[in-house]
Order: C-alpha cells, then structure tokens, then sequence
C-alpha cells in the first residue's frame, strides 16, 4: 500500500517528494537533514547509466547516516527498475530521497516502497483561520460556511493545507486512515464533490483526533 502524505517536510528518512517548488532540495530538504554524507543526483531525465552510478554510490560503506538524493523531470522505466531491489532492501545507513514534479513520472512497484510526500508550491499556500487544536463545533461551522463558495483548485489546496498544519505546526496525531480521508478528499474534490462535505468530515476527525493528541 502507498502511504500518501499531503504535507510539508516534517521528518527526513528515505522517501519519494513530489514537487513543482525548484528550489523544495534547498529549501526544505538540505537544510533538514542533519548529515554531511550527502550525494546529490540532479538530472533532467534519469537514464540506465545514472542508476548504475546510483547503485554504485549506495555500496560505498558508511559508518553514519547517508543521503542519496536523485532529482529529475523523468524516470526512464528501465532505469527505475534498475533501482528497484536496491530500494527495497538499502544497505546500513543509507537513506534515499526521490524528488519528482508528478506522482504518476515514479513507477508503482517503486512507491509501493517508500512514503509520499507531496509539499505545497510558494503560490499555493493557504492561510488558515482556524486554530486546530482549540476549535470547537461552533468553529467549525463558521469555518466551513465561510469557505463552501471555493473553486475546485482553492478547495484542493485549502485541505491539503489543513493536513499541513495539524501534523507539522500542531502535531496533531493521525493514523493511517485517517490521513487517506485527506487523499481522498483530494481526489473527490477533484470531481467537484461540495465543500461543506468534505470539509466537515475532515475538520470533525481533526477536532476528534486533537484530543488524543
């Protein structure tokens, strides 16, 4: 099963990053990652060879934690199977990190192998006026009615902000079911599903899951 987390970069280890910010590896990667084994691969198209080097690179023993970062605009399908067994099972200490524009560019036996993240561009953030760990019903309600007139893009952007800023900026904790309301909440938006019911369905397991929390 994929595990899809629509928000920003809370925690490095291995894992696929789907962006179109050019500058998410210096802005968001990089500086979160408290290692200086880092080897970057920074390609327009990832090819035969460059999985070879990346093979190569990976066995190269380290006694402490070890990023290999491959950045590019498209994966030949060969070259990622290359990658395949080597990302399934990496050697000690080595983490590996994908960054890729679009989901769909990365195979599915590759994501089935390591999380998603997807980070929000500059132009996409969304200013939220609603505090997630004090809401309440009444809170709620009013957010919701203040925001049921969205177009379909702000509606994507807005839930996809909310899952952001419960896990990272109120470390609201969610299971994994719970953040798959957030993905298909995605989608159903997507095909033009009203506001108020996905908003509402996502908000009360927020105002349910900040208790526990």
């Amino acid at each position: 099963m994929e595990i899809l987390i629509l928000r920003e970069l809370c925690s490095l280890g291995s894992k696929i990053v789907i962006s179109k910010d050019d500058m998410v590896l210096e802005e968001k990667i990089l500086p979160n990652i408290n290692s200086k084994l880092i080897k970057i691969f920074d390609l327009d198209e990832l090819k035969i060879d460059d999985s070879k080097e990346i093979i190569k690179e990976a066995y190269i023993a380290e006694e402490s934690q070890k990023y290999i970062i491959l950045r590019a605009k498209s994966f030949r399908i060969e070259a990622q199977n290359a990658l395949l067994k080597l990302l399934e099972e990496p050697p000690r200490n080595i983490n590996f990190i994908i960054i890729s524009p679009r989901k769909s560019a990365i195979l599915p036996t590759i994501r089935s192998r390591m999380p998603i993240e997807i980070i929000n561009n500059k132009k996409d953030e969304y200013k939220i006026d609603l505090d997630l760990k004090k809401m309440e019903l009444e809170d709620i309600f009013l957010f919701i009615k203040n925001n049921r007139d969205l177009k379909k893009h702000q509606l994507i952007v807005l839930i996809e902000t909310l899952l952001v800023e419960a896990l990272c900026e109120r470390s609201i904790k969610l299971n994994e079911k719970e953040i798959e309301l957030f993905e298909n909440a995605s989608l159903l938006a997507n095909l033009n599903t009203r506001s108020e019911l996905l908003l509402t369905t996502l908000l009360m397991t927020l105002y349910l899951a900040k208790d526990r929390s």
